[in-house]
């Protein structure tokens, strides 16, 4: 059976994130002059260069560009070949910069997948790394989509504790609690919750991987990496440039092409004219095995195409469980009326909850579903002030797959600006907020508070379950 392999999100828009920094520093090169470019001219020559050999296709300008953006838990040994190093790419992604077309797209390729590695025979393309490096992995993914790369951009793994630092840390709905303290892994202790998140703590929480699947990893990595790029504003980007190109700088290095003035002009106008276009993705669509991901050379190629032409994949960021079918869906809520949210209401008063943050509870949730503990409630730290709030968490009965009703005193949190739509239902006006063609969160206000339901991090639940779930909350 074919499932999505999520794209993997922690680099999804660090390079756009990257891209976050490339895009600011093209903006500003855009309104400040030819200055500006140079400071972007020697972030890419910070490190040596990546040897590629000839594997780079050449365009003119202003012609659409692919660029192969590599994260890795360090750079390839003396910037060459990259072999010995002992590192794997833990994340390979193409990126799409067409002037001709209203979208960036982005395809992923996941890392477990089985390819030909040129002259080494099959392995999991993340393999290509740790044998060649990166141009090794780029005659890989060349060989594999047929596609014709322009530049290649390698990410180290630290930059992004020094990226989230440099932007002012990032708000994150946080959907259930993590927690270890073995030497198995990390220690983490991250409550739920809308929260602010910091370097080191995001770091954890992105790369947490004890007690969930790369599946679900991968969705949570996306997500907290939009609402980063949501939340830094174009201008305090630019206002920041000097400590960003800095960060990108130390942190990444490129092929020779990107050292040069005029390629690197070249490259920046086309950001600069793709910066405020939409993000379309391909999902990767593959049989999951117990130790690789496989797919025919036909599908890779269709998926290539569909990359070419900036078609968006729709649909949840993957399944964990067995698929229903789509009449039956349309026609079943797949939801049961509960009594265990009103008790969860009550035991968040009992903590501190009412008065002017009123307990909203759910009389409705997902089939299979249950309530993960008592709610949490507590604080969010905001602009100098403190704003009582609290979580109700809903395990959806698959693993990594947790939905939740938050509330807070915070009237303008990050989170809810610019709803895609508002429905008025009864005496309620919901806020319907998107990624994609998914409904990740149904938003609700009073006049002391905000209240909103939030998706599961794959978005399984469709836009019906979710406004169904919403209108089905009451108070004490």
């Amino acid at each position: 059976m074919l499932e999505e392999i999520p794209r993997p999100g922690l680099w999804k828009r660090l390079l756009i994130g990257t891209a976050l920094v490339i895009f600011a520093s093209a903006a500003a090169t855009a309104v400040a002059g030819f200055h500006e470019l140079d400071r972007v001219v020697s972030a890419f020559r910070y490190n040596p260069e990546l040897k590629l050999g000839n594997e780079l296709a050449r365009t003119d300008s202003g012609k659409p560009q692919t660029i192969m953006l590599l994260g890795s838990d360090r750079r390839p040994r003396g910037n060459t070949e990259g072999a010995g190093t002992d590192a794997r790419s833990d994340t390979i992604i193409l990126v799409r910069l067409d002037p001709s077309k209203e979208a960036t797209a982005l395809m992923s390729l996941p890392r477990d997948l089985k390819v030909n590695i040129p002259g080494h025979g099959l392995d999991k393309i993340n393999a290509a790394y740790d044998i060649g490096g990166p141009r090794l992995t780029l005659r890989t993914v060349k060989e594999l989509t047929g596609l014709r790369i322009n530049h290649v951009i390698n990410v180290d793994f630290r930059g992004f504790y020094a990226a989230v630092n440099a932007i002012g840390c990032v708000y994150a709905d946080i959907d259930r609690r993590y927690f270890n303290q073995s030497a198995a892994y990390a220690y983490i202790n991250v409550q739920p919750g809308y929260q602010r998140m910091c370097g080191s703590k995001a770091l954890k929480y992105v790369r947490f991987r004890h007690e969930d699947t790369d599946l679900v990893r991968s969705a949570r990595q996306q997500d907290f990496l939009r609402e980063a790029k949501q939340q830094v504003a174009t201008g305090k980007l630019i206002s920041d440039r000097d400590r960003l190109v800095k960060i990108f700088g130390k942190y990444t290095t490129s092929d020779g092409a990107l050292r040069n003035r005029a390629e690197v002009l070249r490259l920046l106008k086309l950001a600069v004219f793709s910066a405020d276009n939409p993000v379309r993705e391909v999902h990767f669509e593959g049989q999951v095995g117990p130790s690789y991901v496989t797919a025919s050379s036909s599908k890779v190629r269709d998926l290539a195409q569909q990359f070419l032409g900036v078609e968006e994949t729709p649909g949840p960021r993957g399944n964990v469980g067995p698929r229903r079918r789509r009449r039956q869906a349309r026609a079943d809520l797949n939801l049961f009326e509960t009594a265990e949210g009103k008790s969860q209401a009550l035991q968040a008063v009992q903590q501190g909850a009412g008065g002017t943050l009123p307990v909203f509870y759910p009389t409705k949730v997902v089939n299979g579903s249950s309530f993960t503990g008592p709610p949490r409630v507590y604080k969010i730290g905001a602009g100098g002030k403190r704003y009582g709030s609290y979580r109700i968490v809903i395990n959806r009965g698959l693993i990594g797959e947790y939905y939740g009703i938050q509330g807070t005193r915070w009237l303008d949190p990050p989170i809810l600006d610019g709803p895609s739509e508002e429905r008025k239902i009864g005496r309620r006006t919901f806020e319907l907020h998107y990624d994609g063609d998914r409904v990740r969160l149904v938003a609700w206000r009073t006049k002391t508070a905000v209240y909103w339901v939030s998706n599961t991090l794959l978005q399984t639940l469709s836009k019906r379950q979710m406004i169904a779930i919403a209108k089905s909350t009451r108070t004490l």
